[in-house]
C-alpha cells in the first residue's frame, strides 16, 4: 500500500526539520553577517566587531549575555537558596535549566557575572568535597564544562565568524621584527617591516641604539596598528618569536603594546591548549591575545598542509615560499647571524630583506589559510584560536557542544575507556621492488564512509550528532568542491569554495580519529565503534584486493587510502579505469572507490614508503624512508637521481651516480650546507648543562662549538660532523647559503657511509643482494672478478604472505 499525501508531506516536513537541525549543528543558526572578531568578558560584556560585507565599513557592537556552564549536578549551588532558580525567574541571581537525555551535564546554570557564577560552584564543590577547590578545571570533564568567554558566547547565539564575506573582504596586516641577535634579554628590535591591507609596505627603524629609540620604535609600531586599524596581525612564527620577543622588550622598556582595539588592555598570553596544530613543540604553548584582532601564525597553516601533504623541504618561511612559488626571483636572502652586521654598512639591502619577509607572509596566508577562514564560518571559537587548533578536539569538540546545547541535551562527560585495545588500520604490502604501469585505485575517506554506510557512531552520542555532521559535510563539501569548479580559475570566488572543500574534508577525515582517541580526550570516543569501523575497513580492503587480483593485475599496496597496482603490458588507460569501475561497483554506496592515477613506474620499499614515477617524469616520494625533514640533501638529491635510472632500468647508472656523490663527497665539491641535518631543538641551555657530562648529543654540541650560548626550544638548526668527531651549525634553508663563506669541513668517511647505509639501503628490494653489493661497493676496493652492471635488472619480488599490519 502507498503512503497517502498527508504522510507522505508529514514524512517530507519531519525530513527538511531535520535537515535545518543539522545545519544549524554546523553553521550555527544566526545569520549575523560580517563578524570579524569577538571579545567576551566573564562579567557578561561581550564586543562584537562586523565587517560589512557590501560596504567595507567595520562597526563595533557591544552586547550584554549570560556567562554559563555545563553541571552534572545543582549539589554545588544549593547553598545559593532562593538565589538559584528555573531559568527566567527574574529575581534569580543563578539560572539553571535541566536538558533532557541520558548524558551525565545536565544542567546548564548562568548568571550576569561569570566568576561569581565560578566562585560559588567552588565555594560549594569545596564544602561537599572538604577540601579546598581553587579552580574548576580541579573539579574535572566528568562534572563541569566551563568554555573561554568568546565561546559562550557564540554557542549561546549561534553566530559564526565571517558569515556573507570572503577571504580576501579581511583587513590584513603583516608585520616583522630584525633584532640584533634571539635573546630578548640581551638584544633589541631594530626594524620593523610592516605589509598594509592594501599591499603596501614600510620599513619602521629605529633612530639610534639605545633603549629610547628602541621604546619610540616600538611605539611606532603600535601607532602604525591603530591606524591601519587591520582585522587579522599576521607573521610566520608570530606566536613563537616576534610576539614573545615584542613582550619581554616592551616589559623592560616600560611600554605598553596595545596592538588590539582595546585601548589599555595591552598584550596578553594565553596558554595554547591540547589539540593544538603542533602541541608537542614547547616552544608554542603560549599564544597572545590582542582584543578586536585575530593574531595568525602562518606557520600553524605550513605545519596543516605539511601533515596532509610531506613534502615541504622544512617550516621556515623562506623554505616554503621558495617549495610553493611564493618568492620572488630577486627575492632578497641574508643569514640571520647576518642581518644587524649587514644592515651597520648597508641598510638597503636589509630593508629590501625584511619587506620581502612580510610579501611572502601575506602570499602564504592567501595560500593555505584558507581552512583555518572556513574553519571559523562553522565552529563557535575566536578564529585565531581555530588556526592553531587540531581538527577533532579543537574543531569538531566545540561543534558537538553547540549541537547538544541547541537540541536541548544533556551532554557526556569525559570518562575513561575500558581497557579495550585499538585494533588499527588495515595495511598490506604485497610486493617489492620496481613495478611498471602503476595504478591507484582511491578510497575516499573510507573511514568516514564506513561511518556513513553502516550508521557506526559513538554509543553515547545520544542525539547523533557525530554522523550527522559528518553526513552534512560530505554533502557540502561536494557541493563546494562543484561550486569552485565552476568559478573562474584564480578568482576569489574559487579560492573561497576550494578552501571550504579542503576545511570541511579536513573535519571528515578526523572524524574516525576523534571516534577512536584514547583515554579522556573526547566526550564522545567509543573504542567499539571505533573497531567496528576498522573491521569493516579491514574486510572491505580484502575484498576489494581479491577482486582486483581475479581480473589479472599484480597487487602492490593498499591500505586505508586506496591500493596500488600494476597492471599487464599492452593495458590502456581505459583498461585500468574500467577494473576500478567494476570493484567500485560491489561496494556501498557511501563507499566510493576512484581512479586516482596511473604512474609509469613505482620502488616498492616498505609499507606507506615507495617512489612514484609518473608519465610526465614527475618523481613523487612518500614514507619517512625517502621524505624526512632530518634527512641531508646531499642523499636526498642522490636518491633522486638513482631512481630516476633505476625506473629506466639502468642499474649502471644507478653505480656511477653513486661513485659520482662519493667521489664529491671525497673531493670536498658538495656545500656543507648539503651534508647538514635539520634538527630540533627539544632542551633548553640549562637543560642541557644539566646531562651534557652523562652524553653529549650533536645538534648542542654544534651550537656551542659555534658560540650559541642561548637558543629556543622548539627551533630547528641545521647541524652537521665536522672531520676529527667535531660537530657545527650551518645557516638553514631559511638563509642564502651561499652567501657566507663555506668551511667544507665536514667528515668525509661518516657521510660516505651514510650514503651506502642509510640512502642506498632505499634501494635494495629494487635490485638482488648480489647486485646491490656489487653496485654500492666502494670502488676502492673493487677485485678484477667484479661483476657488470650492463645485465643487472630491477626486480619485483612478489610476497609469498603478504605483510599485514593492523
Amino acid at each position: 500500500m502507498n503512503p497517502a499525501p498527508d504522510q507522505l508531506a508529514d514524512s517530507a516536513s519531519a525530513a527538511s526539520a531535520q535537515a535545518t537541525r543539522e545545519d544549524e549543528w554546523l553553521w550555527g543558526w544566526d545569520p549575523t553577517p560580517g563578524i570579524v572578531s569577538v571579545w567576551a568578558e566573564p562579567n557578561g560584556r561581550a564586543i562584537i566587531w562586523r565587517r560589512l560585507p557590501d560596504t567595507g565599513a567595520l562597526i563595533r557592537e557591544d552586547e550584554r549575555y549570560r556567562p554559563w556552564l555545563l553541571l552534572d549536578r545543582l549539589d554545588d549551588l544549593r547553598h545559593l537558596g532562593s538565589s538559584l532558580a528555573p531559568e527566567g525567574t527574574p529575581e534569580a541571581r543563578v539560572w539553571f535549566r535541566e536538558l533532557e537525555g541520558p548524558g551525565t551535564l545536565r544542567f546548564l546554570v548562568s548568571a550576569e557575572e561569570g566568576r561569581a557564577l565560578a566562585q560559588a560552584v567552588l565555594h560549594g564543590a569545596s564544602r561537599r568535597l572538604g577540601r579546598q577547590v581553587g579552580h574548576l578545571r580541579e573539579l574535572g570533564g566528568a562534572s563541569v564544562l566551563a568554555l573561554p568567554p568568546e565561546e559562550q558566547y557564540l554557542v549561546a547565539t549561534g553566530r559564526t565568524y565571517f558569515r556573507d564575506l570572503a577571504f580576501h573582504q579581511l583587513h590584513r596586516l603583516q608585520f616583522d621584527l630584525e633584532t640584533t641577535g634571539l635573546d630578548p634579554s640581551r638584544n633589541r628590535v631594530f626594524m620593523i617591516a610592516v605589509r598594509f591591507p592594501d599591499g603596501s609596505t614600510q620599513v619602521l627603524e629605529a633612530r639610534g641604539e639605545g633603549d629610547a629609540a628602541e621604546a619610540e620604535l616600538i611605539r611606532q609600531l603600535v601607532e602604525t596598528v591603530r591606524e591601519a586599524d587591520p582585522d587579522v596581525i599576521e607573521n610566520h612564527n608570530l606566536h613563537g618569536f616576534d610576539l614573545p620577543f615584542l613582550a619581554t622588550r616592551a616589559r623592560r622598556l616600560g611600554v605598553r603594546i596595545d596592538l588590539g582595539r582595546l585601548g589599555g588592555f595591552g598584550l596578553r598570553e594565553r596558554a595554547a591548549r591540547r589539540g593544538t596544530v603542533d602541541s608537542r613543540d614547547a616552544s608554542r604553548r603560549v599564544r597572545f591575545l590582542a582584543p578586536g584582532r585575530e593574531l595568525i601564525d602562518t606557520l600553524d597553516a605550513v605545519i596543516r598542509y605539511d601533515f596532509a601533504s610531506r613534502d615541504l623541504p622544512g617550516h621556515g618561511l623562506k623554505a616554503v615560499a621558495k617549495h610553493l612559488g611564493i618568492a620572488a626571483p630577486d627575492r632578497e636572502y641574508v643569514p640571520g647571524s647576518q642581518i644587524y652586521t649587514v644592515y651597520r654598512t648597508d641598510p638597503e639591502r636589509i630593508r629590501r630583506y625584511a619587506t620581502d619577509d612580510v610579501e611572502e607572509v601575506a602570499g602564504l596566508a592567501h595560500m593555505l589559510g584558507g581552512a583555518a577562514f572556513a574553519l571559523a564560518r562553522m565552529a563557535p571559537r575566536r578564529y585565531e584560536r581555530l588556526a592553531d587548533a587540531g581538527p577533532a578536539t579543537g574543531v569538531i569538540d566545540p561543534l558537538l557542544v553547540r549541537a547538544y546545547l541547541r537540541a536541548g541535551a544533556a551532554l557526556p562527560a569525559h570518562q575513561a575507556g575500558d581497557g579495550t585495545p585499538h585494533s588499527g588500520a588495515a595495511l598490506h604490502l604485497f610486493a617489492t621492488g620496481v613495478a611498471h604501469r602503476v595504478v591507484k585505485a582511491d578510497v575516499a575517506s573510507l573511514y568516514p564512509s564506513l561511518m556513513r554506510a553502516y550508521r557506526i557512531g559513538p554509543a553515547r552520542d545520544s542525539v547523533g550528532a557525530l554522523l550527522a555532521l559528518v553526513d552534512r559535510l560530505v554533502e557540502q563539501r561536494l557541493a563546494a568542491k562543484a561550486r569552485g569548479r565552476a568559478a573562474p580559475p584564480g578568482s576569489a570566488e574559487r579560492h573561497t569554495h576550494e578552501a571550504m572543500s579542503a576545511a570541511m574534508k579536513l573535519l571528515v577525515n578526523s572524524a574516525y580519529g576523534y571516534l577512536a582517541a584514547g583515554g579522556e580526550l573526547t566526550r564522545f570516543a567509543d573504542v567499539h565503534a571505533a573497531n567496528e569501523v576498522t573491521r569493516r575497513g579491514r574486510e572491505m580492503l580484502g575484498m576489494m584486493c581479491r577482486e582486483l587480483a581475479t581480473r589479472g593485475v599484480t597487487l602492490l599496496e593498499a591500505d586505508t587510502d586506496g591500493v596500488y597496482f600494476a597492471v599487464p603490458e599492452g593495458w590502456t588507460e581505459a583498461d585500468e579505469r574500467r577494473v576500478v569501475a567494476e570493484v567500485a561497483t560491489l561496494l556501498p554506496s557511501l563507499v566510493q572507490l576512484e581512479f586516482d592515477g596511473r604512474y609509469a613506474a613505482m620502488l616498492s620499499h616498505e609499507p606507506k614508503n615507495y617512489a612514484l614515477l609518473g608519465y610526465d617524469g614527475t618523481l613523487t616520494l612518500r614514507g619517512v624512508a625517502f621524505r624526512s625533514s632530518r634527512a641531508e640533501p646531499y642523499g636526498e638529491a642522490f636518491l633522486r637521481a638513482a631512481l630516476m635510472k633505476l625506473f629506466a632500468g639502468d642499474v649502471g647508472g644507478v653505480r656511477d651516480t653513486y661513485l659520482a656523490t662519493v667521489g664529491a663527497l671525497r673531493r670536498r665539491e658538495l656545500p656543507t650546507f648539503d651534508v647538514s641535518s635539520r634538527v630540533r631543538l627539544t632542551k633548553s641551555p640549562a637543560r642541557y648543562a644539566e646531562t651534557r657530562e652523562a652524553r653529549r648529543e650533536l645538534a648542542y654540541e654544534a651550537l656551542l662549538a659555534s658560540g650559541r650560548t642561548v637558543w629556543r626550544v622548539g627551533e630547528r638548526v641545521r647541524v652537521y660532523r665536522t672531520q676529527g668527531g667535531g660537530a657545527s651549525v650551518v645557516p638553514s634553508a631559511d638563509e642564502d647559503p651561499a652567501s657566507s663563506a663555506d668551511p667544507r669541513d665536514y667528515d668525509v668517511a661518516h657521510y660516505a657511509r651514510v650514503l651506502r647505509t642509510t640512502f642506498a639501503a632505499r634501494l635494495a628490494r629494487a635490485l638482488t643482494p648480489a647486485d646491490f653489493a656489487a653496485v654500492f661497493a666502494d670502488a676502492d676496493q673493487l677485485s678484477l672478478f667484479a661483476p657488470s652492471t650492463a645485465g643487472m635488472r630491477p626486480v619485483l619480488q612478489t610476497l609469498a604472505a603478504p605483510v599485514e599490519r593492523g
